[in-house]
């Protein structure tokens, strides 16, 4: 299956246009979900795999999904869609699916 960064690059911009007029913060954690597509998926890996580029990682209790952190940093379209798109190709490449962003205020 091939993945639509195009498509996740314009959502991810167009979430941020959306918040014109809120007050955001210079820098802050961001936090980008991930839910797991394989039973199989090797958590462990994927936790590896984030943490050597920087990011903290965590699971939620649904048993579904990882919370890979990163900051703070510059809060921009562009700065945020740079590490998504890293954490992105980390989580494809362990079978997981990327399920959006925030920031950790």
């Amino acid at each position: 299956m091939n993945h639509d960064y195009a498509r996740q690059r314009r959502e991810t911009i167009d979430t941020f246009r959306q918040s014109k007029g809120v007050k955001l913060p210079p820098r802050a954690v961001v936090d980008y979900a991930f839910f797991i597509e394989e039973n199989d998926a090797d958590w462990a890996a994927l936790e590896r795999a984030l943490r050597a580029k920087g990011f903290r990682t965590r699971r939620l209790k649904d048993g579904e999904t990882l919370i890979a952190s990163i900051g703070p940093v510059a809060i921009s379209a562009d700065e945020i869609w740079r590490w998504e798109e890293l954490a992105t190709q980390i989580a494809l490449a362990h079978d997981f699916y990327p399920d959006g962003w925030e920031l950790d205020l």
